[in-house]
C-alpha cells in the first residue's frame, strides 16, 4: 500500500463501516505501536479502539498520547481506551483527547459508578460518546446506574480484570451473571446490547465457542485482540443464514395468515424474525 492509496482506502474503509451501536468487533491496539494503526483501520474490525491504558506503561503514557494524536493529525480514525476516572493519567488523557479530530469516542477504563461517565463526557465537551469498561464487582453492581448515567454509549464487559478481581473462572457459568448485569443494565439504560470481553490466544475454535457464549447471553459485541479476530467474531455477531431464511419463512407465513396473532407464541417470534431481518439487512446477511 502506498502513501497515495491510504487517504483513499481510508474514506471507503469509513464509508462502509458499521455504526458504533450496531457494531461487533471492536479491536484493541496498543497505542504504542503506531506501525500497526492503519492495518487497524483498514482492518474487517468494524470498530478500532487505541489503548492508552493497560498495554501502556506510566512511564510511557504521554508518549502513546503523542502517538495517536500525530495518527488522527494524519486522517486516522478511532475509539481510545483512556485511563480510570480515579488516576491523574485520565485528566491528562482529557487535556489530550477532548478537541482530537479523529476521535470517534472514548472506552472508560474500570468504571464503577455512573459519576464517572458523567465526569468524562463532560470534560471531553458533552458530545463524544463514552463506552463504560466494566472490570469489577462493585462495576457489574453498578451496572444499571452506570447504563442510565447521561452519555453512556453503550457498555463493555472487561472479563480478564472482573476475573482477577473476583476469581471467577473462564467458563461460561461463572461468566454468566456478569453479562446477565450488564445485557439487563443495557435493555434498563435504553442502550445497544453490550460488548463482550476479549478471548485470549489465537485459536479460531475457542474464539468461536467464547463468541457463542457471548451471544447466548444477549452480548452484541467483542473486544478483539488481533487483526485476525475481527472477522470471526464479525461472522458469530451476525445472524447465521439459517436464521435469516427461517425470519424470512416466519413473515410470509404470518402474512398468509392475514398477520393476525394466531396464539401467546407469535409475538415473541415476531419481534425474534424482526430482529434477526434488521441485523441481517445491515450486516449484508442473505438466507441461506
Amino acid at each position: 500500500m502506498t502513501t497515495d492509496d491510504l487517504p483513499t482506502r481510508r474514506a471507503a474503509r469509513e464509508d462502509s463501516r458499521v455504526d458504533a451501536a450496531n457494531s461487533r468487533s471492536w479491536l484493541l491496539v496498543n497505542a504504542l505501536k503506531a506501525d500497526l494503526f492503519d492495518a487497524a483501520q483498514l482492518s474487517r474490525a468494524d470498530q478500532v479502539v487505541l489503548d492508552c491504558e493497560d498495554a501502556v506503561d506510566d512511564s510511557r503514557k504521554q508518549e502513546a498520547r503523542a502517538l495517536v494524536l500525530d495518527w488522527f493529525a494524519a486522517g486516522g480514525r478511532a475509539w481510545v481506551r483512556i485511563n480510570e476516572r480515579t488516576l491523574p493519567a485520565w485528566e491528562d488523557d482529557m487535556r489530550a483527547f477532548r478537541d482530537a479530530d479523529g476521535l470517534c469516542g472514548v472506552v472508560l477504563a474500570k468504571c464503577e459508578s455512573a459519576d464517572q461517565v458523567v465526569d468524562t463526557v463532560q470534560r471531553l465537551g458533552g458530545q463524544l460518546p463514552v463506552i463504560p469498561l466494566v472490570e469489577s464487582a462493585l462495576g457489574i453492581e453498578e451496572a444499571v446506574s452506570i447504563a442510565r448515567a447521561p452519555g453512556a454509549f453503550r457498555l463493555a464487559f472487561g472479563s480478564g480484570d472482573y476475573r482477577r478481581d473476583t476469581g471467577a473462572a473462564n467458563e461460561p457459568l461463572a461468566m454468566a451473571y456478569p453479562r446477565a448485569r450488564l445485557v439487563n443494565a443495557s435493555r434498563i439504560g435504553g442502550l445497544p446490547g453490550p460488548i463482550d470481553g476479549p478471548t485470549v490466544g489465537s485459536s479460531h475454535p475457542l474464539l468461536r465457542e467464547q463468541s457463542d457464549d457471548a451471544v447466548a447471553m444477549g452480548m452484541t459485541g467483542r473486544l478483539c485482540l488481533d487483526l485476525e479476530q475481527p472477522a470471526v467474531v464479525n461472522e458469530r455477531l451476525s445472524p447465521a443464514p439459517a436464521d435469516v431464511a427461517w425470519a424470512v419463512d416466519f413473515f410470509a407465513e404470518f402474512e398468509a395468515a392475514g398477520s393476525i396473532i394466531r396464539d401467546g407464541s407469535d409475538k415473541p417470534r415476531l419481534a425474534r424474525a424482526r430482529l434477526i431481518t434488521e441485523r441481517a439487512q445491515l450486516f449484508g446477511i442473505n438466507p441461506s
